[in-house]
């Protein structure tokens, strides 16, 4: 699936995708269907006239609930790419000592490594449409729980290079709403994004950033899967894909956007320039309460004509990211015996985060 949109239609054509006509609320009302339908095993939902909590209606529908079911994140990825791993895995053990035969056996894997990478297109979908005054209230961000501390984008896929080495990341760090030109940054210090920050300001040099929204489903996966520190996102997602990754330049600062994405916010963050953040309802059930986190400053909002608005909601499991950490986990297991000898499988838990329980099988 290239993009966002082409996703939304193939699950509209195999009957996987309820179409919401009437207008619903962001503040609130969004987040709770969603969480009703979740809690059904329902279709992923399309909200054609969402409005804000004072009844402001936005130009964008919002996707929800895309990546619900392990049907729905089968047609978003296939199997081309677990199968791929396991190939690779099975090569990469077999293939020592390495004769010409084992070499032309595995001439498939080859060729399909040869498809991954970045190819840079001239005019970039995503830049369609560029607000060069950027208006952060006309993108339908949403509230999900009483508490929160506003609107928040809650599939952010936030791109940052470190100012030294260049070196690329791709994270997933939840983004709150806190002026039409600004926004939180939920850095974290052992995040990808968060080292760079850190690096910058050790510089005393602003970072420049870009987030990203929507665009290939295999971009959400690569955000989050916890590849090793220095290894490029990027490149997993085009393996995901089955291509090149599709990128062109940006219209404002130094770096190139993903072409098939919905939106792009491109901005920078300051050195030591912070600002409360939260609370936000997050994905155990609980509130994580507020702090101050680095400050988003956006410079352009792009976006596609017709842009999809897609978002999830979070909360006490299982919702909607254990169904993606679980098929990340299918994806990322064969590899677990290279690095671990005696571990045959390893198995962690949506319920917990898969940050604090673990099983494994040595």
């Amino acid at each position: 699936m290239r993009d966002t949109q082409t996703f939304v239609n193939t699950l509209r054509s195999v009957g996987e995708l309820a179409e919401i006509e009437v207008p619903v609320s962001t503040d609130l009302e969004l987040a709770e269907i969603h969480r009703r339908v979740i809690a059904a095993n329902g279709p992923a939902l399309l909200f054609k006239n969402p409005v804000s909590g004072s009844g402001q209606r936005y130009d964008f529908p919002v996707a929800t609930n895309l990546f619900g079911t392990a049907k729905r994140v089968d047609i978003g990825f296939g199997r081309r790419p677990t199968e791929f791993v396991k190939s690779a895995v099975e090569l990469a053990t077999q293939m020592m000592p390495p004769t010409l035969g084992k070499l032309w056996g595995a001439r498939d894997i080859f060729l399909q490594g040869a498809k991954i990478g970045m190819k840079r297109v001239g005019r970039p979908p995503v830049l369609d449409v560029i607000q060069e005054t950027p208006n952060l209230s006309s993108i339908p961000m949403i509230k999900s729980w009483p508490m929160d501390g506003g609107s928040f984008v809650t599939l952010p896929l936030v791109y940052t290079e470190h100012p030294e080495t260049g070196v690329h990341n791709l994270g997933m760090y939840r983004v709150q709403r806190h002026s039409e030109c600004t926004t939180g940054m939920h850095w974290q210090i052992g995040k990808g994004g968060g080292f760079h920050a850190h690096a910058a300001a050790q510089l005393g040099e602003t970072l420049p950033v870009t987030v990203f929204i929507g665009g290939p489903p295999a971009l959400i996966l690569s955000a989050i899967a916890p590849l090793p520190e220095n290894v490029p996102e990027l490149m997993l997602a085009s393996l995901l894909v089955g291509e090149r990754l599709r990128m062109g330049d940006g219209p404002v600062g130094p770096y190139p956007v993903v072409a098939d994405a919905e939106f792009a916010l491109i901005g920078h963050v300051k050195p030591n320039e912070v600002a409360p953040e939260g609370p936000f309802g997050d994905h155990y059930g609980y509130y994580s309460l507020k702090h101050d986190y680095p400050v988003f400053h956006v410079d352009a909002i792009a976006h596609r004509k017709g842009a999809i608005y897609p978002a999830t909601v979070v909360g006490k499991p299982r919702q909607e990211d254990v169904v993606i950490g679980d098929y990340l986990q299918e994806l990322l297991s064969p590899l677990f015996p290279i690095v671990m000898p005696t571990v045959l499988d390893l198995w962690t838990y949506g319920e917990t985060g898969y940050h604090a329980l673990a099983s494994a099988r040595v």
